[in-house]
Order: structure tokens, then sequence, then C-alpha cells
């Protein structure tokens, strides 16, 4: 898999030729079982066929039972300069609820290990777990702080279809999330990281000033990215593509030398409403200048009347020509983005 990942870049490297890297994500899966030599395989080989800056942000997403002392010792050794841990919560409860192959005590340890040997360190928490209230919620924010770490990402938790989890709410073993429950939990975190000098710097995502994500903030503010491997998603502003999700058949492709990636064409409309989107998600909200540079005055007009409502409703407001999402209206966004989207115009 690797070494077709590697054929991948180069089939690839035109797709971004001229572009500096300053951001390298292994993610998606768990990259953290691959071995250090692999790592360096992999950033070896981005070195030879790109351009990649100096100061290259280069992240590992890890579960905490993989990130042993040895392994981490390793890994520091590496190009490998920050590392996104799936904590998700200190309470083995709700690690049992979301059938994660750790408990507390490794998640503790791989933090206490991780920050003797890296300085940008990000984590993940879950709220909004049925079954854990407020004081096991602000439990988990405390014990988060409590490392100093600079960057969390905090997301409600959501039943997927043909899960463990989905088996046991249909059959009332376990409730069902509540709504209520984790938008105020949601604003608990909010009052806790902000106070400790976090920025709430995207919907999900909460840094100290200097370690907001590289990769996520591409994301949310539009930029172009390729994604390697199987259901690999990229983007280069016009167009997205993804990659097929079987891997036999992604290997298959990939040594008869084809890319096997289907592609969505971005209509003028699609990019209007992928700009509100994200928009409304980050600190920097969605620029009104932007939009009528890029989409013309009609796209602007019509922005601006759909958002009257929330802002009388006190959800958006505009500041220095952005539109924002009010504190109110922050745990609704992507709903309140949606009711500002266009749906006819090419």
């Amino acid at each position: 898999m690797i070494n077709a990942m590697v054929k991948e870049l180069k089939l690839r490297q035109h797709e971004v030729a001229e572009e500096t890297i300053d951001s390298i994500y292994f993610g998606g899966g768990t990259p953290s079982l691959l071995s250090i030599d692999e790592i360096q395989l992999f950033i070896h080989e981005i070195n030879q066929v790109f351009k990649l800056d100096d100061n290259a942000e280069v992240t590992l997403e890890a579960n905490p039972d993989d990130l042993t002392k040895l392994y981490l010792k390793e890994l520091s050794k590496s190009e490998v300069n920050r590392l996104s841990i799936g904590v998700q919560s200190f309470h083995d409860k709700d690690l049992r609820l979301m059938n994660r192959a750790h408990n507390s005590e490794m998640a503790l340890d791989s933090l206490k290990e991780a920050l003797l040997l890296f300085d940008n360190i990000s984590i993940d928490l879950i709220y909004g777990i049925p079954g854990a209230g407020h004081e096991d919620w602000l439990e988990n924010i405390k014990i988060a702080l409590s490392f100093n770490i600079p960057h969390i990402s905090c997301y409600a938790l959501t039943v997927e279809p043909k899960t463990a989890l989905a088996s046991f709410v249909e059959k009332g073993i376990v409730p069902k999330p509540d709504d209520a429950e984790a938008e105020e939990q949601f604003f608990m975190l909010i009052e806790k990281l902000e106070k400790e000098g976090f920025v709430h710097y995207e919907l999900s995502n909460f840094g100290k000033p200097g370690f907001f994500s590289r990769n996520n903030t591409a994301y949310w503010q539009g930029k172009p990215y390729l994604g390697i491997g199987p259901s690999a998603h990229s983007y280069n502003g016009f167009k997205r593509s993804w990659n097929i999700r079987n891997n036999s058949l992604y290997l298959k492709s990939i040594a008869e030398g084809i890319v096997p990636a289907e592609t969505e064409e971005l209509t003028k409309t699609d990019r209007f409403n992928e700009l509100v989107m994200t928009g409304l998600r980050t600190i920097w909200g969605i620029s009104l200048e932007q939009v009528e540079r890029e989409f013309g005055m009609q796209f602007k007009d019509y922005l601006l009347i759909q958002a009257q409502e929330k802002i009388d409703q006190h959800l958006l407001y505009i500041d220095d020509g952005k539109i924002h999402v009010s504190k109110k209206g922050k745990f609704l966004s992507d709903g309140i983005a949606s009711s500002l989207f266009k749906l006819n115009l090419k």
C-alpha cells in the first residue's frame, strides 16, 4: 500500500507542481499503525516530488494505544512535528460506549510521554455522550487543560449507521444523544477554553495563538489540497475528486498507472455555497468583498437579503465587511449556512 501511494504521488505531481507544500497530514484510518520507516519513506518521496516548505507542519493522527515510549522516541527523530491524538474521553465508561481500543490510563500515559518529545499536540474530545452529564464533561475539559496542550478539537457525538452504538440505541440499551445537552456542553467548552487563552477559530477547533492547525485552516479557507490513498479526497478550488474506497481495486489501478478517482466539477453556485458554509464555521467569516469579487453583485445582494432574518434574530452579525455567526448561533452554524445557500443560479 505504501509503495502504491508513493506511485500515486508521482502520477499526480503535475496537479500541484508550482505549489509549495506547507502541511502534510497523515490522517484517516489509523496512520499510527505505520512504522517509522514507512512514515519516513513517504515524507522522503514527498520531498522528491514536491516543493516542501522548510517549516512545513507534519501531523500524524494517532490512537493513544499506539503511542508507546519507543514509538514516540523514534517518531520524534522524523519530520513529524505535530501529533493529533484521538483521546475522545478520559472516562472509561465513555470509551467503552464508543468501542475505543484504549482506556483512560492509556490516554493519560500517551499524553505524558508525548509531551516529553513534542510541543505541538492536539487532542480530540467528544461531547454529548449519552450517560455522560455536565460534571463528566467538565472533568474531561479540566484534565485536558492540565496538560497545557496548545490545540483541542471537540465534536458532538453522532450515531453512525451500522455501528455497535447505533444497534445499542435502536435496542434501547443506550439512550439517544440529547441535542439540548450537547448544546449546553458545547457552550461550557467555549467558556472554559477561551478563559484559558484558546481561540475558537473554527466550529470544532480551539487553538492557542500560533497553534492553529494548518491542515484544518486550509480546508476552511478553501485552499487546494491533495489526498493520497484509498478514499482520499482532493480539491483545487474548482473541482473535487475522491479515490476509490476498495483497497484491492486501488492497488490494481495504481499498478496500471491509473489514479482510480471520481471527479466533480464545481459550479459557481457550488463554490458560493461552500464559501458560505466554511466561512460561517470560522472566525474569519464570509467576506462580502470576496463574494462580490469572485461571484458578482447578484450573489452578494442575495447573501445579504438571506442573512437579514438571521441578523434580526441575533444569530448573525456583520463586522468590517464580513458576516459572522454570533455566539448564540454557533451551535446552529451549519443549519444557518444552509439557509443562505443559493439553489438555482449557475
